[in-house]
Parts: C-alpha cells; structure tokens; sequence
C-alpha cells in the first residue's frame, strides 16, 4: 500500500508530536566536509553524565529536525545526548553514502565515552545495522569489531524485506537501495535481520521497544526479529503509538528515558570492569577512527 489508512488516534498522535516547535541546539558541529555531515549537541553539566547518540527516523528522507524536541528534553533528564544529521534517500544519500556517514559517526562522535545509541524508526534500522557490523564481510569498509556499547531501537524498521513488500512509506526500502534491480544485491549488506540469520546475536546490549498501538512501523518487525536474535530484550508498550515514544514527557517517552539510563549505567559498569581487568573499551578514539575511514574496502553490489 503506497497510501496508508490510519486511525484518527495515529492520525492526531502524528500531527501533535510532528507539528512540535524544533529546539535550537546550544553546539553544533561538523564530522565531515558534506552539508549534511553535521551534529547538533546538548552537552550536561556533569562531564560523568550518561551520553546519548541519537539517530532520527523519517524512513532514510526526514531531517532530524523533527527529534530535536525529545532530544533537548532527554537533556532536561540528566543525558548528554548527540543528534547527528547524514546524507538520506531522495537526494545526496541512499546506498552507500547513508551508510557510510551512519559508520563514520558512530566511529567518531563518541569519543571513546561509553554511550547508548538509539533510533527512532528508520533511525533504529541504523542503530541496528551499526550493532551488527562486525557480521560483516571483512573486506567491507563498514565492518568493524568495535561495536556500540549499547543499542536501544525504538519502532524499529528491522526487516527490509518486508518494509519492500508492505511498500511502506511509499517503497522507502527501495528508494534507500536504489531501486528493484540492485536491491536484492544490496540488502546482505544493510539489512538487520539478515546479517543476524546464522550468527543469532550481534553480542552487542540490544532493547527493542515497540508501542503496542504503532501503526507505521508494523508489530510483525519486531517479533520476527526478536524470533532470530537469541539474546535480545523485548518491551511493547500498552495503549502507546509510533510518536508518543519520542513525545516530549508523554508516557512512552518518560518509558525509553528509564531505558537509556538502565542501559549507560549498563555500560559504564562494563567499561570499569574492562579497565580493572585491562580491557579495551568498545568505542574507537576519533583519531583511530579517521585513519580508519580512509581505508578502501568493498561496499558490496
């Protein structure tokens, strides 16, 4: 269906949480040459305070404009949190340059800090597919060992497959591939639940939350892929839809923030136990990760 049929509580739910006023962002920054390679910021107060990478939906085409109220309020909550913008469907992204600026920033941004990376929607997918790099083929330039500490995917778009063959968004899932004839040589390469059949687990700290009332990204996403990974932790939310989990103060939102902070002292309690023991950390530095975006390596098809 390339038009969709929602109810009037989906159709008021979008339109309250879409038609939010943006909130200007006190730093912003550049993590690469392009326009859209850029990254607004809400740094805490308190230098120890959990970090947020936050990646916004929009099925691959929307700017981040849209997150930057829930943003600024996950601030309000104790969170530095980090909103980033890249290259999207429909104009100077796609495959690869989604994926490429999607790897560059998880790479870099962070800075070594232990952080919790969550997506809304199509975000999400992102967030996933950056938890699964290292099932990659080796010789591809987003594979990677160093992996987010942590990954909390919000209304996930996990299944491209079937985001193809629900047609939703009007065959965003094509549009993002670049079209029917490449997409099936593509989808190995990007798609979550794909990388994730044989290995069962990207070993990397998953949540997926899902409001039980979403009609834009279909519950049947998140079962099949909690169905193949083994040790992935599942929430669905009772009575709440797509929007209201990135609603500033809205249940779903107040929800995903118990979430994030469960999950970064999560984090922080394994980067302590790391170094006691004399382990290396998840995050790359930004050094060691511009050297390494210079390498050459093959995308796929």
């Amino acid at each position: 269906m390339t038009a969709r049929e929602i109810s009037a509580f989906a159709a008021e739910e979008e339109e309250r949480v879409l038609s939010l006023r943006p909130v200007l962002a006190p730093v912003h920054g550049k993590y690469g040459d392009h326009p859209h390679q850029v990254y607004d910021a809400w740094p805490a107060a308190d230098p120890e305070a959990p970090l947020v990478l936050l990646l916004h939906g929009g099925y691959w085409r929307y700017d981040r404009m849209h997150l930057t109220p829930f943003a600024a309020w996950l601030s309000r909550q104790g969170f530095s949190v980090l909103l980033p913008g890249f290259r999207r469907s429909g104009g100077a992204g796609g495959y690869p340059e989604t994926f490429d600026d999607i790897a560059l920033i998880v790479d870099t941004l962070p800075q070594g800090r232990p952080y919790v990376l969550a997506g809304h929607c199509s975000g999400g997918h992102l967030a996933l597919w950056c938890a699964a790099r290292a099932l990659l083929p080796t010789d591809s330039p987003w594979h990677t060992t160093s992996l987010p500490p942590a990954v909390l995917a919000l209304a996930p778009i996990t299944d491209l497959e079937a985001t193809r063959r629900d047609r939703l968004s009007n065959d965003a899932a094509l549009q993002l591939l670049g079209g029917a004839e490449l997409f099936g040589g593509r989808l190995p390469y990007v798609d979550p639940l794909t990388l994730l059949k044989g290995p069962g687990t990207t070993d990397v700290r998953t949540v997926l939350l899902h409001g039980e009332v979403d009609e834009e990204v279909p519950l049947s996403q998140f079962a099949d892929y909690a169905a193949v990974h083994g040790d992935l932790e599942t929430v669905v939310l009772p009575g709440i839809g797509h929007y209201t989990l990135i609603e500033p103060d809205a249940p779903g939102a107040v929800a995903v923030a118990g979430t994030m902070r469960r999950l970064a002292n999560e984090a922080n309690e394994a980067k302590e136990a790391a170094a006691a023991t004399g382990g290396a950390g998840t995050a790359e530095s930004v050094e060691t990760a511009e050297t390494a975006d210079g390498t050459e390596g093959h995308h796929g098809p």
